[in-house]
């Protein structure tokens, strides 16, 4: 077993139910994150151009605030579904270390600056579950039980032996 399997297993063998509340929680905000992003593009390009660290053209600009807003969209529903969580987190974490030092840091590293502290947060929660995965209640092991359901059926419910129609020794005598 290599180093990643075996934090995958320690994950779902120690894994808080509480915890699940919270991977809702955290799909939720990073949902919502992805509606902000469409809903105001205009503002999200002006201010990569503004603050355009990487020399990014504007076509480049549209392109990742569109892959950015897809991702935060369609990660936030696997994330609170509970669906392939690990995979949706790790999409997740690049977005959210650009947020922490290229965009939210330039803001100042102060206590009144919220969407940095906000960016922070939501990377340490995605780390916990990229390591702990998606809990009890989730559709992934809701999954993973109705396999082993379908695995461990005994055979004799599978192959039966068709009823005879035996007559009725009362039958008989008439």
């Amino acid at each position: 077993m290599n180093l990643i399997q075996k934090i995958e297993h320690w994950g779902d063998m120690h894994h808080a139910k509480w915890l699940d509340i919270a991977r809702v929680i955290l799909g939720l905000v990073v949902l919502g994150k992805g509606i902000l992003f469409i809903s105001d593009t205009q503002a999200q390009i002006d201010w990569v151009t503004r603050n355009n660290t990487f020399g990014f053209s504007g076509m480049l600009v549209l392109a990742l605030i569109h892959v950015i807003a897809f991702t935060h969209l369609a990660g936030g529903i696997l994330i609170t579904l509970g669906l392939v969580t690990r995979f949706a987190v790790v999409i997740q974490i690049p977005i959210l270390i650009g947020a922490v030092f290229f965009v939210n840091l330039t803001q100042g590293f102060s206590l009144l600056n919220s969407e940095l502290w906000i960016s922070i947060v939501v990377l340490l929660l995605m780390i916990v579950f990229w390591v702990i995965g998606s809990g009890p209640y989730s559709v992934d092991s809701w999954m993973k039980n109705r396999k082993s359901q379908k695995v461990d059926k005994p055979k004799e419910y599978s192959a039966r032996k068709p009823i005879s129609r035996k007559t009725s020794p009362k039958t008989k005598n008439k």
